[in-house]
Parts: structure tokens; C-alpha cells; sequence
């Protein structure tokens, strides 16, 4: 199996599966000289971990990283950074009853297709276990960027039909409001309806899709490289990556289909000597190239696939047969919502390689 690798300059690999052993990823390219400590990286993964809150899975993963090389004396040495984490809460029993059948909305008729075999304890490696390990990389990804003075956040903007409102504020604010809301979300009136929402969908065994906002500021103006290296291409690429995504957009995104060049256009102004622009439909990129405006994003997630609601499905012999979840599973009835913290760090990723990158751009 191919492509576990993500990023040119710094790189990350990730591995493991979901029921083995451990997870973990390399971390190359990072520069030397970066303070770090597993409190940070662990204070990261603690955002996704599952059981934060009722609206998430209930299994009980620590979700501690170890820092196994790359560190001396509390700074990055230049060297790969491999971080382990562990896997404590298995329970791989349940998983028995189902392993010939097709799963709905899952990876294993897709996998065993292509690699004629397939690891069914919780998924494997399509398992959305594997993005602690992206967290855990994300951590010291975003501990560079506020280095050079970049800041990032992610937040729940939907879920189902109920939409976030809220006026954009510091971003450290946004970001502070949102870890302290049990979904994200940084607007408290529209989180209290989407609890309401999530809880009478779980009662029904049934699951719910959600959109994710990602924002960057203070970016310098030259992040990305043309033409197949644009920003956008490169964040699309990350967030599509992601398992349970199905739509990205930046800036006003498939709203602009519908807008006029005279509304869609973002005018140049300059106050104090910096330039600007007075409106930010592009997002903070322009022909693949960050601005230096608030760099705007969004991720939509698809409903959780695992639900309680018997499902039609096939044997692996292709035999007619009714898919139902196993006594005991522990499933997430919004993927959406921790899929923060996992927009959030590759976001950080994205922007930690471009930055690198741009450094070869020019004397």
C-alpha cells in the first residue's frame, strides 16, 4: 500500500491501523531549533480524542503521544520526529459477526477489491484512527507557524440544517471559544440546536453530516506555487484526504458560481502602507498565491456511516444479506465534530510545508 506520505519539504507518514498495536508518523523536514514537548503534542490530541463529550464515539482512548526521536533538550534537532501512540481500548470481538459481510458507506468492498485482503477490526488503515497521527503531526506543524507568527483555528460551521452565525472576531478568541463548546462551535445558541438535533437523530440510530470552517491569519504574502502547487490545491488535496469528507471550497467557494465579476471581485486598497483588499471572496489566494487576507475555508463532512438502522448490503460471495451493527459498538453520531481538530492540523501541515516552500522561491 502506497501513499502514506503527505507534504515536499515538511513531510509527514503515517501508520498503523486501528485495532493493532499502535499508530504512529514520522515527521520529516521539520527545521532544528523548535521548542517542543509531549504536553503540546498530547494537549492536541486530547481535542480529538473520542469520548470528549456525549456527541462523540464513546471509546476510551488516551491518545498519548511519545516523542521516540527528533528532540534534544526540548528543541527539534533537525532529525525525524517519530511520534508513537499506543492503542489501549480494543475491543476487536464485535467485529467477528460482520467480517464477510459488505459494510454501507465503508471502505472494505473497496480495499479487498484492490488489495485482496482486508484488516475488518475496526476498519484498518481506512479507519479514521489513523488521523490522531495526523494531530499529533499537526501539533508541531502549528507550533512553527506561531513561531513565524501565523495563527489558525477550526470550528463547527453546520450540522445537519442548522447553521453557525457569528461575527468574525480575533482568532485566538474564535479559537478559545470553540474548544470550550462540546461540538466546536463557536456560536453557543446555534450549538445548544445542533445538541438537540444530534441527540433525537442518535435516538433513531440514524447519523448526521456537518461542515467544518477552517481560517488562517497574519500569512505572509507567497504561499503556494504554481501551477500544480497552488494553496488551494494543495489544502483541497489535505482536507480531501481526510476519511468522511466530500466537499471543499475556499473563499465564497460554489457561491461564486452565482455571483457577477463586479460583486465577486475583491478591490485593492492600501491602509497604512499595506495593501488589502475591501471584500475577500477569493479566500486569501490569488492565482494559487495567499494575499495576506485571512486565508477561508470550508470542509463538508458525509453522515456517520456506521448507524443502528438495519441496512441492506451484500455477503463477500455477493449474497443477498441485511447489515446490522454489532452489540457493543462505539460509533460517532457526527464525524463532522472531530473533524476539527483534524481540519485544523492539516491546515497547519499545509501551511508549515508552504512556508518551507517558499523559501526556495527566490535570492
Amino acid at each position: 500500500m502506497a501513499s502514506n506520505t503527505f507534504g515536499t519539504l515538511f513531510k509527514i507518514t503515517t501508520w498503523g491501523e486501528s485495532h493493532g498495536k499502535a499508530i504512529g508518523v514520522v515527521i520529516d523536514g521539520c527545521p532544528a531549533g523548535l521548542a517542543l514537548t509531549e504536553e503540546e503534542i498530547n494537549a492536541a490530541l486530547a481535542m480529538r480524542s473520542p469520548g470528549r463529550s456525549p456527541y462523540t464515539s464513546p471509546r476510551k482512548e488516551p491518545d498519548r503521544a511519545e516523542i521516540l526521536s527528533g528532540l534534544f533538550e526540548g528543541k527539534t534537532t533537525g532529525a525525524p520526529i517519530c511520534l508513537l501512540i499506543l492503542n489501549r481500548d480494543i475491543d476487536s470481538s464485535s467485529y467477528e459477526g460482520v467480517k464477510d459481510l459488505l459494510k454501507p458507506g465503508h471502505a472494505n468492498y473497496t480495499y479487498r477489491e484492490k488489495y485482496g485482503i482486508f484488516d475488518y477490526r475496526g476498519g484498518g488503515r481506512a479507519s479514521a484512527r489513523e488521523t490522531a497521527c495526523r494531530v499529533a503531526a499537526g501539533a508541531v506543524a502549528y507550533k512553527l507557524l506561531t513561531a513565524q507568527g501565523i495563527q489558525l483555528t477550526a470550528y463547527i460551521k453546520e450540522i445537519g440544517a442548522i447553521r453557525a452565525d457569528f461575527e468574525e472576531e480575533c482568532i485566538e478568541a474564535m479559537r478559545e471559544r470553540a474548544r470550550k463548546s462540546p461540538l466546536f462551535c463557536p456560536d453557543a445558541k446555534a450549538a445548544v440546536s445542533m445538541m438537540t438535533l444530534i441527540e433525537e437523530v442518535k435516538q433513531e440510530g440514524d447519523s448526521l453530516g456537518g461542515v467544518v470552517e477552517f481560517m488562517a491569519t497574519s500569512l505572509p504574502v507567497g504561499l503556494g506555487d504554481p501551477v500544480y502547487e497552488k494553496l488551494e490545491a494543495k489544502l483541497a488535496f489535505a482536507m480531501m484526504s481526510l476519511p468522511a469528507a466530500k466537499g471543499f471550497e475556499i473563499g465564497s467557494g460554489f457561491r461564486s458560481a452565482s455571483m457577477r465579476g463586479s460583486t465577486h471581485n475583491d478591490c485593492f486598497s492600501c491602509v497604512e502602507d499595506l495593501v488589502q483588499t475591501e471584500t475577500n471572496h477569493a479566500g486569501g489566494i490569488l492565482g494559487g498565491i495567499s494575499t495576506g487576507m485571512p486565508l477561508i475555508g470550508k470542509v463538508a463532512f458525509k453522515p456517520t456511516s456506521s448507524i443502528r438502522l438495519p441496512q441492506k448490503t451484500l455477503t463477500t460471495r455477493n449474497k443477498p444479506a441485511l447489515f446490522e451493527l454489532p452489540s457493543g459498538s462505539r460509533h460517532d453520531p457526527c464525524v463532522a465534530i472531530r473533524a476539527v481538530p483534524v481540519v485544523e492540523a492539516m491546515l497547519a501541515l499545509v501551511l508549515a510545508d508552504a512556508l518551507l516552500m517558499n523559501r526556495c522561491a527566490i535570492l
